[in-house]
Parts: structure tokens; C-alpha cells; sequence
């Protein structure tokens, strides 16, 4: 009696145990589905705000005065993957622009994680590819991707630039990235472009300050080499006539937002700089920028005295302390990979947990951050008042001022 009692038991013990994972699996299953129907769906980047249409082509650059140092074995000259984003004429031929050109498309996370996320094939831009350059003469800005990712992450932003009047090169930094493609073929990161000491919890600590100094370096050298041959295409036939000589913005994410505010340091042309979420590296901290410079945040990286969700930047507030005229304002609600086009795509929910993405919704970081890069350049390159630089500003409630010029 005793052992038909404990063998009933034990059957409903298995029962329910079958049960309970055959409703993990029909859940699981469901779950897929659903990811694979919304992964499945197309994206279309926010529009630009400007009045141009926007060109997009291609440059791969080669610094024959530098000896690469970040490749596994340094003796070539640097090279570098250049996306430019330009104003355009009307061009009805024109095809539109692959938001990932070619071998691009493998910046898509691999294997059975990419399932989770938009197929790049699905990601539609806004720009003609090789269209010709409207009439006129537009300045240069230099775009640089944070840590880790590539140009065609960014181009949003490089769009909505491009649509207000400028020629946008988005400079993909080699070895540091974790994917550029070069001649066709694919290069990934080194250990000295992308070190292991950037995975502690402290930046500016020890092997990672240096390693921080080092790159930055790096990278601010990539960025003035870019300025120039995209100035040089003033000789070329379809730029020709269309590049304004006289002034270079830079604008950067994360370590590259540092390496901005570095290059602009060291380039006489620079009209200012753009740090978009970047702790700041290199000389430009102890020597403070003389020129304009906008720092844009998210809720990791405090730009005040004191932040309520993150400890004060030390190395942020000494370049403040010795600088020029800074604007400094932080987005409620971002996060770090908002300033990229993470938030732009589909992601399931167990690979968005894993990633810096903040509260706000869909793409609303991008556009913010369109909004005031462009009005920063605006005012620094053009000279024209911006109201939305101003403090006191509610146009959008999300962005909290931190500093303004005097």
C-alpha cells in the first residue's frame, strides 16, 4: 500500500514536471516566434531634419606618414574605412544607400544571437549613393564611433549633419573597432586597439589612463588625417568646389568623443568639438580646450559637481576647470549605446538586457542628440544663435543642463 501510494506520487510528481517543461517549451517556442516575426520587420532610420538630400559614398585612406600601431604586427602604413555623408543635389537616378554596404553587414551580431536582432538588410536608410553634391561649399566634421563600433552605426546623426550642410566623414578606427572592412576583406581588433584594461571599473586607473592616452593619441591622429583628405577632395570631380578649407568640427563617441576633443586641441582649423558620453583622455585634460566644445551625456557619466545616479568624473571636471567655452548637458533616461543606433533596431528582450540601453523610447536619444550636435555646429561654425543651446530651454524636457558659457 505503502510503496502504490509512494509510486502515485511519484507519478504525479513526473507529471507535473513534464508538464511544467512542456509549457517552458511551448513558451519558449512562442517566444521565438515572436522574435523572429519582429527581428523580421523593416527599420527605417529618423529622417533628417535638414533641407538637402543626403549623398553617402565611401574612401579607404592610407597615412603613408605613419607606421600602424595598433596592427597584430606593426610595419604597414595606417588605413583607414571612410563613410562620407554629404549634401546633395536632387538626383532622381540616384539608388538609395545600403544602410551596411557589402561586407558591412557582418557588423549584424553572429550566429544565433543575430536572430534576436533587425537584420541589417532590413535597416533603411535615407541616403543616395554617390549622388552629386549640392551647389555650394559646405565645412567639414569629422565623426568618430565610440569604442568597439564602426561609422555605419552613426548614421543617423551623419545624416541628419549632412541634411543641415556639411560633409560628414565617419572614420572607422582600424584595429579598434570590432570589425572594419578594408580591400574587401575584414579586419577585427587587437589587443592594442581594443586592451583589456578598459574592462575594469576604473578608466582612469593604471594600465587603462595609459592605454586610454595611448589610443586617444591614436585616434585624434586619425581624425586630423581624415580632415585633410576630405579637404583635398576639394580637387576631385565630384567634390570639386564643394569643401569649405578654413574649418573642421569634430564629433566623437566615448573614447572617440575624447579623441575629439584631443584633435581639436591640436588642429588650428578646429570650429569645435563634440564628446558625445566620452570620459576624456590625452593632453586636452590638463591643457583644457581653448576652442568650443559641447559635452553631451547620458546618466552614466556625470558632468556636474555631483550626479544623483553616477560619481563625478574627475578627469571631466579638470577639463572644464582649465578650458573654453563648454556647454554641457545630460539626457534623463540614456544610456551609453543610446548615442549609437542600438536603440534604432530590434532587439530581444534578453539581448537589450545585456546592452547599455536606457528607458527612453525607440530612437529619442538620436534625435535629441541630432538636435543639439547640430545646433552646436550651427553656432560655433555659422555663428547663428541657437535657442535650444540656451539655458532654461524646455523645448526638450529630457535634457538637463549642466554648464553653459557665461
Amino acid at each position: 500500500m505503502r510503496n502504490e501510494e509512494s509510486g502515485r506520487r511519484g507519478h504525479r510528481i513526473l507529471r507535473t514536471a513534464l508538464v511544467l517543461i512542456a509549457v517552458v517549451v511551448l513558451g519558449a517556442g512562442g517566444y521565438a516566434g515572436y522574435v523572429v516575426v519582429h527581428a523580421g520587420r523593416p527599420v527605417t532610420l529618423p529622417a533628417p531634419t535638414g533641407s538637402y538630400p543626403v549623398g553617402r559614398t565611401g574612401f579607404e585612406w592610407t597615412d603613408a606618414t605613419r607606421t600602424d600601431p595598433l596592427a597584430p604586427a606593426p610595419a604597414g602604413r595606417r588605413e583607414l574605412a571612410v563613410s562620407l555623408w554629404y549634401p546633395a543635389a536632387p538626383a532622381g537616378r540616384a539608388r538609395p544607400a545600403d544602410y551596411t554596404p557589402g561586407a558591412w553587414a557582418q557588423l549584424h551580431l553572429p550566429g544565433p544571437v543575430g536572430l534576436a536582432e533587425t537584420d541589417f538588410a532590413d535597416v533603411h536608410d535615407h541616403a543616395l549613393a554617390d549622388a552629386p553634391v549640392a551647389p555650394g561649399q559646405f565645412p567639414v566634421v569629422i565623426l568618430e564611433p565610440g569604442l568597439g563600433f564602426a561609422a555605419p552605426q552613426y548614421t543617423t546623426l551623419a545624416e541628419d549633419l549632412a541634411s543641415h550642410g556639411y560633409l560628414v566623414a565617419g572614420v572607422t578606427p582600424t584595429y579598434s573597432a570590432n570589425l572594419t572592412v578594408l580591400h574587401g576583406r575584414l579586419v577585427h581588433a587587437t589587443a592594442a586597439g581594443n586592451p583589456s584594461s578598459f574592462n575594469g571599473p576604473d578608466l582612469h586607473a593604471g594600465a587603462a589612463q595609459a592605454d586610454g592616452d595611448r589610443l586617444v593619441a591614436v585616434w585624434a591622429t586619425d581624425a586630423r588625417f581624415a580632415a585633410d583628405k576630405t579637404i583635398a577632395l576639394d580637387s576631385t570631380r565630384l567634390f570639386a568646389g564643394h569643401v569649405e578649407h578654413d574649418l573642421v568640427s569634430y564629433v566623437g563617441h566615448s573614447f572617440d568623443g575624447a579623441a575629439s576633443l584631443e584633435a581639436c586641441r591640436t588642429d588650428t582649423r578646429c570650429a569645435g568639438a563634440v564628446d558625445l558620453d566620452g570620459t576624456p583622455y590625452g593632453a586636452v585634460v590638463h591643457t583644457g580646450l581653448a576652442k568650443p566644445h559641447l559635452l553631451l551625456a547620458s546618466g552614466d557619466l556625470c558632468l556636474a559637481a555631483t550626479c544623483p545616479s553616477a560619481p563625478a568624473d574627475p578627469a571631466v571636471h579638470e577639463l572644464l576647470a582649465t578650458g573654453g567655452p563648454a556647454w554641457c548637458y545630460q539626457i534623463d533616461g540614456a544610456r551609453h549605446f543610446d548615442f549609437s543606433e542600438y536603440d534604432a533596431y530590434y532587439l530581444a528582450a534578453p539581448l537589450r538586457a545585456q546592452l547599455a540601453l536606457g528607458d527612453l523610447d525607440g530612437t529619442e536619444v538620436l534625435t535629441i542628440t541630432g538636435a543639439y550636435v547640430t545646433a552646436f555646429l550651427d553656432h560655433t561654425v555659422h555663428a547663428r544663435a541657437e535657442p535650444l543651446l540656451q539655458t532654461g530651454n524646455t523645448e526638450l524636457p529630457q535634457v538637463k543642463t549642466q554648464r553653459h558659457p557665461a
